[in-house]
């Protein structure tokens, strides 16, 4: 009965669906792209080439989970030479991101909206072997179907902070059929997984987080660092900002207005790419964005990363970078990437989304916490000015991220069985 209320406001809210499509489309032409597909129909896609392996489906939402699964996928074609792979998404990111780790004969498709009908014809129309739903993504109609379908679906490099928890409690009506509906889940932390228990998953294995083991590009964190030397200032990155936070920045460096810091900041939604530009020069600031460089960036007070899948190069152009999302009660973003390429981190107080990361960095030296955007200048400024300092926290960072690495091999060996059936 539950389930059935929940579908019949999925299919209620569809025109609503449809009409936030088309608005993000003006500034995101890809959700524009195959809207049909988010509604189940898949006329003229066809299924992955056949190759004699097992038809693995991906499901990886945004652009995080994207290269999260970027290691497992391909430690997957290794130990599945045969393999085919069907790859989803729920964002423009995600897909953006997720078509450089397509092979000849994979297909890429949108997540159907969670409805069951529009799940029942994505599993009739590509018959995965199994499912690997990457972090957070569990969806109750999509795992009913896959149910019935015998189609094993698991939760891998799962996450659940305790505010994700509390709002799947007060759901637990219809969230416990589905976390109890999963074949098995693989936790990041020991903490997720009691988490995941407690609303009634079955947890196989702590597994470790999958972001540890991406390898940054060596060419694209080499070209920062090289353009880090023609900087004759420390260069201070805001990384993965979110709406509200370059004010807040702004504010900040209007109460210490001489720091002298050359500022790169890189918004963490391309869509807003123009908007921060605007604010930074509506303010007075001179602004040099990455879209326009050639060889080398150009003279300005603010460098803006205006471009996808350079997040590399801009942690070598860094010195230090301000996490995004967490000065903001926004919960974080991924800060495993910066501490790969060498480059420290300064949080804000908000990283629910990324707790255990969070405090592991802090209690190894390789991220500072602090109270706000003024008191993350403060603590920072004395670090990137001291040549030694300097290096001893980037050398932290970059031991601390390769002292975790792992996780893909105890992921790809807890799912050997399955897949292999």
């Amino acid at each position: 009965m539950i389930l059935s209320l929940y579908s019949l406001a999925m299919w209620m809210v569809q025109p609503l669906v449809r009409r936030k499509l088309r608005r993000r489309a003006v500034d995101e032409p890809r959700y524009g792209h195959a809207v049909e597909q988010r509604f189940g129909h898949y006329e003229g896609v066809p299924r992955p080439a056949s190759g004699g392996g097992p038809l693995i489906w991906v499901h990886a939402v945004s652009l995080g989970e994207t290269r999260a699964a970027a290691v497992l996928i391909e430690a997957l074609r290794q130990d599945n030479p045969g393999m085919r792979l069907l790859l989803t998404h729920g964002t423009a990111t995600g897909w953006e991101q997720g078509s450089s780790l397509l092979k000849a004969g994979d297909v890429q498709v949108w997540q159907p909206w969670d409805t069951p009908a529009a799940v029942q014809r994505f599993l009739r129309h590509f018959q995965p072997h199994v499912g690997l739903l990457m972090e957070t993504e569990v969806w109750p109609n999509m795992v009913a179907a896959c149910v019935r379908a015998k189609v094993p679906l698991c939760l891998v490099n799962a996450r659940m902070s305790e505010q994700s928890q509390r709002k799947a409690r007060r759901l637990s009506w219809l969230s416990g059929s589905a976390f109890a509906g999963l074949h098995l889940v693989l936790a990041q932390t020991e903490e997720d997984a009691a988490r995941l228990r407690a609303l009634g998953a079955t947890v196989q294995a702590v597994t470790g987080n999958l972001k540890f083991d991406a390898t940054p590009d060596a060419d694209k964190l080499l070209r920062g660092r090289r353009w880090r030397a023609g900087s004759d200032k420390p260069v201070l990155m805001f990384a993965s900002s979110r709406e509200g936070e370059e004010q807040m920045l702004i504010d900040a460096l209007r109460r210490q207005p001489a720091l002298p810091m050359q500022w790169l900041v890189v918004p963490r939604h391309p869509q807003r790419f123009d908007a921060v530009a605007e604010l930074f020069q509506s303010v007075g600031f001179s602004v040099s964005r990455r879209s326009t460089w050639a060889d080398a960036p150009q003279t300005a007070d603010v460098w803006l990363g205006d471009s996808l899948g350079e997040m590399p190069l801009y942690f070598g152009l860094a010195d230090m970078a301000l996490l995004g999302g967490s000065f903001a009660p926004l919960g974080g973003q991924n800060l495993i990437e910066a501490a790969a390429c060498g480059c420290p981190i300064v949080m804000g107080p908000h990283t629910f989304n990324f707790a255990q990361a969070a405090e592991m960095a802090e209690e190894a030296g390789a991220a500072l916490r602090c109270a706000d955007l003024e008191d993350a200048l403060r603590k920072a400024l004395p670090i990137v000015s001291d040549g030694p300092a300097l290096e001893r926290v980037r050398h932290t960072a970059l031991a601390w991220s390769q002292a975790h690495r792992g996780a893909t091999r105890r992921t790809l060996e807890a799912l050997r069985a399955l897949i292999g059936c």
